[in-house]
């Protein structure tokens, strides 16, 4: 070992190096201690700088996962050899995370798509979290996206990395809220569902499981993610998982292993301990979305597997526990039997029948108690199946009621206690109900008469029979009696009872007679608190001197005591389910040790008071009372105004409806009687008035419609030549400029400079000529539109004429001479329109000779410009042409020069040439100007 970590720390070559670590890898496993203790910092530097090879870098990384990882030796281990090294891994983790690099590090190799590479990267960091969680996790929570990183194993297409990333994930948001939020925010739930449902749901492998357990840690006691989960309409996403098919037989292990942890994934949002709100929201969610309605087809159906069918039975207890709606549908649903009987029914039959197993007898009870937690119709309903007017006589169908008291007065203790618990939670934190129970008769046997429930439950505890029953039964007694003075006196009125309580409570017994004296003290306490001093022998004060004289008041409080005491009694009060290892530690129920907490220390109390307290407490109870009648009786009145008020405002809102459905109705038949007015005068002029009138008339109107057509084309023909005419301009401004270069490059050519400004002034004044047109069709354009306003004012006079002229036949029945005067003046204006209209045709044809000329001269300025195009075109040629003969002279001019240099002549300098030639142009200039 010790010379490959030589190797592998001094080979310049890469085989070399890989070679040594493939060696060591192999070592690793059964050498496991060495080779951590020698080749780990060798390895670690072997991640950091051979990167760039996929190979050494997996050798390295399986390596380091065979030291750090303690499953292979749990798998090889026999039993008769002891284990080496308790915590190898775990110190082998905690050197690897010294350097917290290292685990970024990683992190980073994770990231790698490589196999070889990422596989065994997802294996060593999935050991580091088993061995070092908390640690490991706060690394990855202070890196850079390091939790992001480790998300993408859920989307690698390769299902061993998937999966071993759902193991790492496991690892990783044990008990750590922080990574759980991060997780569950970078859509794990979206992810982990899809992967559930590719796999098959309920009837997947092993990852299905792995996925729920992951599932389980991001959602158990975090109440962001739950409510994430819930708003993110994942609980629908749920109801698939329970859609198990008629055919129940054969279920497989990992078939009943996936159901049971989704049973517990609805379980955990819906738990009692979570917030009420979001529980509550939750169980809407559920029965909205099919998935209550599911899981109680699981309950009714056939051939489930019992663990499978417990854990239903508890998922939908919690389902339903304190939501009315959910509850209400509970009672709804009826057992597939011939003929149908409640779910109810059917499950109570189960609690009491001993042959049942034992955790589904609890589950039941559990799913009872969910049921009336909080729910006074669904306990009213319970207790009226056993009231007198309500039991079936004919026998035929069996009753919640009847099944409780059935198993109450059974011979099974553990019946007897459930039945109890039952009962006592169809009476909790309901005085109503407490006092319609006292009603209830029992036949004990034929010829004797009918016995209360009261009075057999008293029989029963007299007779001493098992703890369990007994318990249960106190249990009972003292929910019953609480909180209801009627009761009270009526089990006050049995003179058998105080003797009994005050003879258990007085007794020296054994520890497992303890409890009975405690719940019987405290039966004996709630007698004296919640009496009403009606019976008197056994009014308050003679019960307290009882106690003093029979049992002794410290001895009373100490007997009371016992049951906060007792251990049962503890783990009772943690959580609402009844959970209980065995049938024999079935003692006490969660809402009754709230009972005990509440009345403990008030029943001291009342014992030490004495009778004058009692008195002023009955005098302040009594003004209390009054002064709740009193409220009472106000709110009784303000209620009956209230719905007074309501009954006169609907009363208002339909009056008003009716009022203006009745001004709707009248302004509608005025209408209609204006308009058979009007129809009726119109009529009665059609009939005076002249056919010819109103062709002519039509005429007039159709002639004017087609000349305003005219004028609207004519506009339109005049924009289509104000656009041609702005594009000559632009067009003649482009030649401008063209010009303008030609003037200042060519001094040379004046005579074309001339001809082209000969013939720019043309085009301008053909250009000014054009506007002047243009100006005058405007003109005669906008006289034109005068004339057609002229014509709708003299048609609008008319109309006014013509609807007096009807006024004047209808009304006062003028006479024949004013309506042949009227009919000349009709005639006159006609034709005057006539003329009119015959102006404006002739005015349209010269505005279309107008349009021709223009038309023309826009073709005489097309043909001017195509000459201007053609002069500038043989101008720029010339210009080349001077240019070619001006460089030839230049070059013969120097010639000349050398040769007359050379012959001895004197030639001029360039300065002199310039200045004379700077007189030149000087001249040239003043010539020009």
């Amino acid at each position: 070992i010790q010379k490959l970590c030589d190797r592998v720390a001094s080979s310049t070559l890469l085989d070399d190096r890989r070679d040594a670590v493939r060696a060591l890898k192999s070592l690793s496993k059964k050498y496991r201690l060495e080779v951590g203790i020698q080749a780990m910092e060798h390895l670690i530097h072997v991640l950091q700088t051979d990167r760039s090879d996929s190979e050494i870098i997996g050798y390295a990384l399986d390596t380091l996962y065979n030291v750090i990882s303690n499953d292979l030796e749990e798998e090889e281990q026999e039993e008769n050899v002891p284990k080496q090294v308790d915590d190898l891994g775990s110190q082998f983790t905690e050197i690897f995370i010294k350097q917290h690099e290292n685990v970024t590090l990683l992190l980073t190799l994770v990231e790698e798509f490589d196999f070889h590479v990422r596989w065994p990267g997802v294996k060593l960091l999935t050991s580091l979290l088993k061995q070092q969680g908390p640690q490991v996790q706060q690394i990855i929570l202070v890196s850079p996206m390091g939790v992001s990183r480790l998300m993408d194993l859920l989307a690698d297409s390769r299902e061993v990395i998937r999966n071993d990333g759902v193991l790492l994930l496991q690892q990783l948001t044990k008990s750590n809220a922080a990574i759980q939020k991060i997780v569950a925010f970078e859509n794990a739930f979206e992810r982990l569902l899809d992967i559930i449902t590719e796999e098959g749901n309920s009837d997947g492998g092993i990852v299905v499981e792995d996925c729920l357990l992951l599932l389980q840690n991001l959602l158990k006691n975090n109440n962001s993610n739950q409510n994430f989960f819930k708003e993110g309409s994942y609980i629908q996403r749920m109801k698939p998982w329970f859609e198990v098919g008629d055919d129940n037989c054969g279920w497989s292990a990992q078939k009943v292993t996936n159901l049971h942890l989704m049973l517990q994934l609805v379980r955990v949002l819906v738990s009692p301990t979570n917030p009420p709100g979001a529980t509550s929201s939750c169980q809407k969610a559920m029965f909205h979305c099919g998935l209550l309605q599911q899981l109680c087809t699981i309950l009714m159906a056939t051939g489930v597997p019992a663990d499978i069918l417990t854990e239903t039975i508890n998922t939908v207890s919690e389902v339903i526990r304190g939501c009315q709606m959910n509850q209400d549908y509970f009672a709804s649903v009826n057992a597939p039997s011939n003929p149908p009987r409640p779910a109810i029914v059917v499950l109570l039959m189960s609690m009491v029948n001993e042959r049942q197993p034992f955790v589904l007898r609890c589950a039941v009870l559990y799913c009872f108690q969910c049921f009336l937690y909080k729910n006074q119709k669904g306990q009213g309903e319970i207790v009226s199946t056993l009231l007198p007017s309500t039991i079936d006589a004919t026998g035929n169908s069996v009753s919640a009621g009847q099944l409780l008291c059935g198993g109450l007065f059974s011979t099974d203790s553990l019946s007897n206690w459930c039945a109890a618990v039952a009962l006592a939670h169809a009476l909790q934190e309901n005085a109503t109900l407490k006092e319609q129970l006292l009603r209830v008769q029992l036949a004990t046997s034929i010829g004797n008469p009918p016995v209360s429930l009261l009075q057999q439950c008293t029989n029963i505890l007299s007779q001493g029979s098992k703890v369990q029953t007994r318990v249960g039964l106190l249990m009972l007694l003292c929910t019953w009696l609480s909180n209801c003075s009627i009761a009270v006196t009526h089990f006050l009125h049995n003179p058998a009872n105080v003797p009994f309580l005050t003879g258990q409570i007085a007794e020296n017994l054994g520890e497992e007679e303890q409890l009975v004296q405690g719940l019987c003290a405290l039966l004996l306490g709630i007698s004296i608190y919640y009496n009403d001093n009606s019976l008197e022998n056994y009014r308050k004060e003679k019960l307290k001197q009882l106690i003093e004289k029979r049992i002794g008041r410290e001895n009373f409080i100490e007997k009371l005591g016992f049951i906060s005491k007792h251990e049962l009694y503890s783990r009772a009060a943690q959580k609402p389910q009844p959970s209980f290892s065995s049938p024999d530690h079935m003692m006490f129920d969660h809402e009754f040790t709230k009972l005990v907490k509440e009345l403990e220390g008030v029943i001291s109390k009342a014992i030490y008071k004495s009778s004058e307290e009692d008195k002023k407490e009955e005098e302040v109870k009594k003004t209390l009372e009054q002064h709740d009648n009193i409220v009472t009786h106000y709110k009784k009145v303000i209620r009956e105004q209230d719905q007074e008020l309501e009954e006169l405002k609907q009363r208002i809102t339909t009056l008003t409806s009716q009022n203006e459905q009745l001004q709707a109705t009248v302004t509608q038949q005025m209408s209609q009687i204006q308009q058979h007015k009007d129809q009726y005068n119109l009529l009665k002029v059609q009939l005076g008035k002249d056919t010819q009138h109103h062709n002519s008339h039509s005429d007039t109107f159709q002639m004017n419609g087609i000349q305003t057509e005219e004028v609207s084309k004519l506009k339109e023909q005049l924009e289509e030549w104000r656009n041609k005419h702005e594009l000559l301009q632009g067009q003649l401004k482009e030649k401008d400029s063209v010009i303008e270069q030609l003037k200042s490059s060519q001094l040379e050519m004046g005579t074309t400079e001339q001809a082209s400004q000969t013939s720019k002034s043309g085009g301008l004044e053909l250009n000014n000529e054009l506007q002047k047109e243009l100006e005058v069709l405007r003109s005669q354009v906008q006289l034109q539109a005068a004339e057609i306003s002229k014509l709708q004012m003299e048609n609008q006079k008319l109309q006014v004429m013509n609807a007096a002229a009807d006024a004047a036949l209808g009304d006062s029945g003028a006479t024949a001479a004013n309506s042949s005067d009227l009919e000349a003046r009709l005639e006159q204006e006609i034709k005057e329109l006539k003329s009119e209209v015959k102006a404006l045709s002739e005015e349209k044809e010269s505005l279309k000779q107008h349009l021709d000329s223009a038309s023309s001269t826009v073709a005489i300025l097309q043909d001017e410009k195509s000459k201007l195009q053609q002069e500038v075109a043989e101008s720029k040629k010339e210009q080349d042409d001077l240019l070619v003969l001006l460089a030839d002279q230049d070059q013969k001019l120097s010639a000349l020069k050398v040769k007359l240099k050379d012959l001895g002549v004197p030639v001029e300098d360039e300065d002199d040439i310039e200045s004379g030639d700077q007189g030149d142009e000087d001249e040239d200039e003043e010539d020009q100007d």
